[in-house]
């Protein structure tokens, strides 16, 4: 049984057993009254944690991967100096991990009347907002005895936007871009092109480009040129239904098919197409429209950054009817989602013809690289088992696009780090083809 009563107190004080050495209560409180007024004197000269101002500043947005700095300011309007401990929480994805206890606590000096700052420096690991919790101080007295101890809230948010890695494959698609509308003559007519300019006639030319009414003012024959046509409207379109949710490698699908989504929007703008975003599972998840060539990316990137997949089964029907409304004249609808069989033949196919009779269709799909590598694998039973089941998987893959094909519609099929580039290699051969 614990002591109680004198026992108790003469146990804590560290004396002599009971029975050999028994003091007085008057001297209990001779040793214990200078260490009592001590923490007393201690507490009070602490500075008081309620009254301390705290205001936020820094960084609002970061790319995933990259850091952001996010300012404390702190105010002591007590008479007493603040010496302390402050902890600046936040979400646990805000830190690589290991690091959050050396990023989110900081030592606090601050004399009375005056401010200090301190900077806590986050590295996101996901997308998405990220919001400040409570800030917890720990104000210590002079001798460290004592202290108070109290949270303020002080929001502030951090948006994590799409990291863009393929942005550095943008300077070759738009040589090839620039290549591309350098052409002296695109020899085909009718949708997708528009007249450039005026020329003379070489043999091998189609005669119905010739212009016969600036043939009867000169004395050659005249014939015109065409380029591919600027301000074509396309529509990306996100799935962010269960299938994007599958990780391929160390992100879901939806991370790749964003990161190939926004190297095309880039090329696209700067050939002078529009382009406009629409993410649907089974209800609109974001829509950007209308926005400028400048005004394109930044618009995107920022309503991508808190896209999630959503472990639902897309609503395919809504989906085709919601684009086509968002996509009211003629346009390509590039479609990102995935290839596998039973999500596209049960709801992709059935209501295909409604965009493929109006629109130009691309479906880009993020394919596993493990599956390739289990393809090759060889050695041991597992691995022709796991060979088989690889083989059976890429068949059932080619399949379903070649369904789509049959369809008119233009398949990428890549990995997450080849799907940005084949993506755009596919615009830019859809627009020299004149098929935009």
């Amino acid at each position: 049984m614990a002591p109680t009563g004198r026992a108790a107190l003469l146990a804590a004080l560290g004396t002599l057993p009971l029975g050999i050495w028994e003091p007085s209560w008057t001297g209990i409180l001779a040793v214990n009254a200078p260490l009592a007024l001590a923490c007393a004197c201690d507490y009070a000269l602490a500075a008081p944690v309620r009254r301390l101002g705290l205001i936020r500043s820094g960084d609002a947005s970061a790319r995933l991967g990259e850091t952001a700095d996010v300012t404390l300011t702190v105010t002591n309007p007590s008479k007493h100096p603040l010496r302390g401990h402050l902890r600046d929480a936040w979400p646990p994805s805000s830190w690589l991990p290991g690091t959050e206890v050396a990023a989110s606590r900081h030592r606090l000096t601050i004399p009375p009347g005056e401010r200090r700052r301190v900077t806590t420096r986050l590295r996101p690991t996901r997308r998405g907002d990220r919001q400040a919790d409570k800030v917890t101080i720990r104000s210590y007295g002079p001798l460290g005895l004592f202290a108070r101890q109290g949270s303020h809230k002080a929001p502030w948010t951090v948006r994590v936007l799409p990291p863009f890695t393929s942005r550095k494959h943008l300077p070759s698609k738009l040589a090839r871009l620039r290549e591309l509308d350098g052409r002296t003559s695109l020899l085909t007519r009718g949708e997708g092109t528009e007249f450039d300019s005026l020329r003379e006639y070489i043999p091998g030319d189609d005669t119905r480009s010739i212009d016969w009414r600036a043939t009867a003012r000169q004395s050659s024959v005249a014939v015109r040129t065409w380029r591919p046509e600027r301000d074509r409207h396309i529509l990306l379109v996100l799935d962010t239904g269960r299938t994007s949710a599958g990780r391929v490698g160390d992100a879901p699908r939806l991370d790749s098919s964003m990161d190939a989504a926004l190297l095309l929007a880039a090329l696209a703008s700067r050939a002078g197409d529009r382009v406009d975003l629409l993410a649907y599972d089974r209800r609109v998840r974001a829509l950007v429209q209308g926005r400028t060539a400048g005004d394109v990316l930044p618009s995107l990137v920022n309503a991508m950054a808190t896209l999630e997949p959503e472990l639902i089964e897309t609503d395919a029907r809504g989906l085709t009817a919601t684009a086509l409304r968002t996509a009211s004249r003629r346009a390509l609808i590039v479609l990102l989602t995935t290839l596998d069989a039973a999500p596209v033949e049960q709801g992709l196919l059935p209501v295909l013809s409604r965009l493929t009779q109006r629109h130009t269709v691309l479906v880009a799909s993020v394919a596993d690289p493990h599956i390739a590598r289990m393809a090759n694998s060889r050695g041991t039973t597992e691995a022709v088992y796991e060979a088989a089941a690889a083989a059976q998987a890429q068949t059932d893959r080619h399949r379903t696009a070649d369904q789509l094909r049959r369809h008119g519609v233009t398949v990428v099929d890549a990995t997450p780090d080849n799907l940005a580039p084949a993506l755009a290699d596919a615009y830019l051969a859809l627009k020299a083809a004149g098929r935009l």
